[in-house]
């Protein structure tokens, strides 16, 4: 397969497969799009909406329609948006709820820098997006979009950034307060820091980045924040960086190591997330292809190469790539995620597309060979949430959920359609 036939193949997949079933996930009665479908295919229209779904939908319409200009695609990021800010941005706190019912109302008020770290990732690709297409009319909501996206990032700021050991913590309560439960999901260990937040704060920081250099490059001067902000910004990415280089990474393995305490002791055990190290490869390299900074690309570039290599321990034989395992007690979690497969192909074809490795190119292809095969729901839409070794389908995990979101699978056909020329 070449590189053009497999974004042929992507593209397919985005319109026909992925996002027409999100489309049809729009809640007519209460407003937003539904919380939940079960892995059967049972639609629960009283779910409760969570923060992060709803921001990586905001995403994956805002990224469809900035690459592709379909109109629909507007429409769905436009009630995202709107319902974003109308009901999960705290009124009285600043941040974002974590969860709602299904009617809209709060009913988890926490503080999660992981979830408003999605909302600044959505809300600035929505800039990006109107941006891009750009209509007067429509200025005010993009005056809108990106002052919200810039109050979340001065919350992250302000109440999770740790200014005695550097770096950001994981959680706070409503009204910014400790808690002593800061986990991100019953799956995670109760730690302050995180890869996981970490990933997903420099992720919507270089995205917050690059809307505002894109913007000024437009001369659209009246979009600009306040040159303390963009400064204050681009020291924070920098940062970002410097934390994956230098706390996050394991200098003896090349993978990421999963949680730790304040003064970055690392935590609960020897665990490696192969998914995690090849998303993390390409993000980080992103952020500093973004920050457009030699010096450090110099010094990020040869640590891309190194996490994705080392991610390679998670490939099977049939192309997919392993989840995670914990070294101490030999348990593997070999099954398939969706998430994972994703991620596998755009980062795989990242080394391949700026290192001009062939060999990374082919487990691009090979993985996306799996995912046809294996985890593309034809009859249903979307993709199933796993398969296991033996490639039992998964159905006890949602289709569609407070995790099942559209973002990891729409991204990986995105960044292919973008990168192949």
């Amino acid at each position: 397969m070449t590189p053009i036939v497999l974004k042929q193949e992507v593209e397919k997949c985005l319109h026909d497969n992925i996002l027409s079933f999100w489309l049809k996930f729009q809640d007519e009665e209460n407003g937003g799009f539904y919380g939940r479908m079960k892995g059967d295919g049972t639609l629960v229209k009283d779910a409760n909406k969570g923060c992060i779904l709803n921001a990586r939908i905001l995403w994956s319409f805002s990224a469809a329609y900035r690459v592709t200009g379909r109109s629909e695609y507007l429409a769905a990021a436009t009630r995202a948006k709107d319902y974003i800010l109308e009901h999960f941005i705290d009124p009285l706190y600043g941040g974002a709820f974590w969860e709602l019912d299904c009617l809209g109302q709060p009913v988890d008020t926490k503080k999660q820098f992981y979830a408003i770290g999605f909302c600044i990732y959505g809300l600035t690709e929505y800039v990006r997006a109107i941006s891009e297409h750009f209509d007067a009319k429509q200025s005010n909501t993009m005056q809108i979009a990106l002052r919200t996206a810039v109050a979340l990032y001065e919350s992250i700021e302000e109440h999770s950034f740790d200014e005695v050991h550097n770096g950001y913590i994981e959680a706070c309560t409503r009204e910014w307060n400790e808690m002593a439960d800061m986990r991100l999901s019953d799956l995670d260990a109760n730690y302050p820091k995180s890869q996981n937040t970490h990933l997903h704060i420099i992720e919507p920081y270089t995205n917050l980045y690059r809307c505002l250099k894109e913007l000024a490059a437009k001369d659209e001067t009246r979009w600009l924040v306040s040159s303390e902000v963009y400064s204050k910004l681009e020291r924070a990415l920098r940062n970002l960086i410097d934390i994956f280089c230098h706390k996050i990474l394991n200098p003896d393995t090349h993978h990421l190591d999963l949680f730790f305490e304040m003064d970055w002791t690392r935590g609960a055990g020897w665990l490696e997330s192969y998914g995690h190290d090849i998303e993390c490869s390409w993000l980080l390299h992103e952020a500093a292809l973004v920050l457009d900074d030699k010096d450090v690309l110099a010094q990020v570039e040869p640590i891309v190469q190194l996490v994705a290599k080392a991610s390679e321990k998670g490939l099977n034989a049939d192309g997919s790539m392993t989840h995670e395992a914990n070294l101490d007690n030999g348990h593997v979690d070999a099954d398939r995620h969706w998430w994972v497969q994703a991620e596998t192909v755009v980062g795989f074809f990242n080394i391949y597309q700026y290192f001009y490795d062939e060999a990374a190119l082919k487990k691009a292809i090979n993985c996306w060979n799996y995912i046809k095969e294996n985890l593309i729901d034809n009859e249903l839409g979307e993709w199933f949430w796993s398969r296991d070794a033996e490639r039992n389908i998964n159905k006890k995990d949602d289709h569609a959920g407070f995790w099942k979101c559209p973002y990891h699978n729409s991204r990986m056909c995105l960044e292919l359609m973008e990168r192949i020329g």
